[in-house]
């Protein structure tokens, strides 16, 4: 992960707790997308997403879903919540 990327990512953290679900799976499909795999970033987003899942739609969550695959990063309480 580059320095801008991660800066991105330490920025984009704090401010998890106020994004709704579709800014959430949009977040972890973007990083996905351009292969930066931040594995901090998807921790924090995987623990606000367990939160909101009842919130998700079906395409937010195959979006979130696919972006966690393709990071190789699975997160076992998230898919389970």
């Amino acid at each position: 992960v580059g320095p801008l990327m991660t800066a991105l990512a330490r920025s984009i953290e704090w401010r998890l707790g106020d994004c709704n679900a579709q800014e959430l799976a949009n977040t972890a499909w973007a990083f996905a997308k351009a292969g930066q795999f931040d594995a901090q970033l998807f921790a924090a987003l995987a623990r606000v997403a367990e939160k909101h899942v009842a919130d998700f739609n079906s395409q937010e969550l195959a979006n979130t879903a696919w972006a966690f695959a393709t990071a190789g990063l699975p997160d076992a309480p998230l898919f389970q919540a």
